[in-house]
């Protein structure tokens, strides 16, 4: 079985960044399972339905294509939202589950090991998984960096905006009934408030080090 690293985290905790820098590091395989979500809910969207619509975005989960993981609005606030609403559906959920659990045990290009980052990694996907992460951070330095993020892509966003959404996705996805936003019991919280990239990777390391050591 391939060693996996499951991070899990609220939006803008910094966890993708910290989960790439991850698999860089180790050679090991990376998901964005946030993405998968995001292509749902924009597919959805594009459509025209509803992302409240149990059945139509149970039937839209089941025929995601690779292609659609590239959308160009996958990254928008809309989809984002999109996102956690189709996030609590079970079927939807349902549909994605193999996936994410078949790239962690068999990864692509034969890598020993795969990194996924998402919110149930380590709680439902993963729960066996040796290195557990829940990535966070203040709702403040959390809404100002995805403001940043917005900001460079050219989007005219309001930083209250951003922090109101912020709060919103994460009530939607800790109090929602399928797989909530939460640490599994067995993993190292990881508050990157005060921490740069470096830091929060450096720190990352040395866990999976360890447990990579014979």
């Amino acid at each position: 079985m391939a060693f996996v690293v499951a991070i899990d985290g609220p939006v803008a905790a910094g966890k993708g960044t910290l989960a790439r820098a991850l698999a860089a590091r180790f050679g090991f395989a990376y998901l964005d399972t946030g993405s998968l979500y995001r292509a749902v809910g924009s597919k959805l969207l594009r459509q025209g339905g509803d992302p409240s619509d149990a059945d139509f975005a149970a039937k839209i989960a089941q025929s995601l294509e690779t292609s659609d993981l590239s959308a160009p609005d996958l990254r928008a606030e809309a989809v984002g939202l999109a996102a956690s609403k189709v996030a609590s559906i079970p079927a939807v959920r349902a549909a994605l589950l193999e996936y994410q659990r078949r790239f962690a045990s068999q990864p692509p290009q034969n890598a020993p090991g795969a990194v996924l980052d998402g919110r149930d990694i380590g709680t439902v996907i993963c729960p066996d998984a040796p290195v557990k992460l829940f990535v966070t951070a203040s709702d403040e330095v959390r809404a100002e960096r995805r403001f940043k993020e917005l900001q460079a892509k050219g989007e005219a966003v309001l930083l209250a905006d951003v922090l109101a959404d912020l709060r919103r996705r994460d009530a939607q996805d800790a109090s929602r009934a399928t797989a909530p936003l939460k640490p599994a019991e067995d993993a190292h919280l990881l508050d990157t408030s005060g921490l740069d990239i470096e830091a929060a990777v450096a720190a990352a390391a040395k866990l999976v080090s360890a447990k990579l050591s014979p």
